[in-house]
């Protein structure tokens, strides 16, 4: 698949654009390149990519500001790329929508490691655990066949890697899974001790999943253990 995965690189620095493009396309991606977040954002209207590498500091718009926008109104999967390396602005950045974050520098065998790990998790959007079309729990819906959750019949709009958190604690509902078995499912073996990214991600996912956030019903935290989908009343359903 990587031949036709469009992966479009937005940075204010030519010459990183052209070190990550050389990168990218020797591993067989494709590259279209953007140099502020303004951009980024009309690119992917107009043609959404497979994947979004952004950094976040550029001029017109931050890759805060632009990772926001895009959310707005698509699922394009999006990796962030900071400088800084500092907890605030990974956490920011996690928190406005994205699905990973890389720390300048990186070698390329990280970039690609990442850009892999995220278009699995992009592209496993169903799960032989489940035996039936259709997963309920309480007022929300997975349509596992058109990967499309719903709540009162309303969709919820969600990242690849929201659904694929959210489709692995359904298949294992009334179980606690730790977070460590959370991270190595949903992200990758490499990820299992990054609970960071799992958190701003589970805030993020219950933000638009529960009617009440601060009291939720569908994914519950059990301290000191990990997180579960609770068995509703009558097992799948109302």
């Amino acid at each position: 698949m990587n031949d036709k995965t469009m992966i479009l690189v937005v940075d204010d620095e030519p010459r990183y654009i052209r070190l990550v493009q050389v990168n990218l396309e020797t591993a067989g991606y494709a590259v279209d390149s953007a140099q502020d977040g303004q951009q980024a954002v009309e690119k992917v209207a107009a043609a959404q990519p497979g994947l979004l590498l952004l950094d976040v500091m550029m001029p017109v718009m931050d890759g805060f500001t632009a990772t926001e926008r895009i959310r707005e109104f698509s699922t394009v999967p999006i990796i962030i790329l900071t400088a800084k390396g500092e907890e605030r602005d990974r956490v920011r950045g996690l928190d406005a929508g994205a699905d990973d974050y890389i720390v300048k520098p990186f070698s390329a065998q990280e970039l690609l490691a990442r850009v892999r790990a995220v278009l699995r998790r992009a592209e496993r959007l169903t799960d032989a655990s489940f035996h039936e079309p259709v997963y309920a729990h309480h007022e929300l819906q997975i349509d596992l066949a058109k990967a499309l959750v719903t709540s009162k019949g309303k969709e919820i709009p969600l990242t690849a890697t929201e659904y694929r958190l959210l489709q692995t604690l359904a298949a294992s509902e009334g179980r606690v899974l730790t977070p460590e078995d959370l991270l190595t499912v949903v992200w990758g073996p490499e990820y299992r001790d990054d609970k960071e990214i799992l958190w701003v991600c589970l805030s993020r996912l219950r933000q638009k999943i529960e009617p009440d956030p601060k009291n939720p019903i569908h994914i519950v935290t059990r301290q000191g253990l990990g997180y579960l989908i609770p068995p509703a009343s009558n097992g799948r359903g109302e």
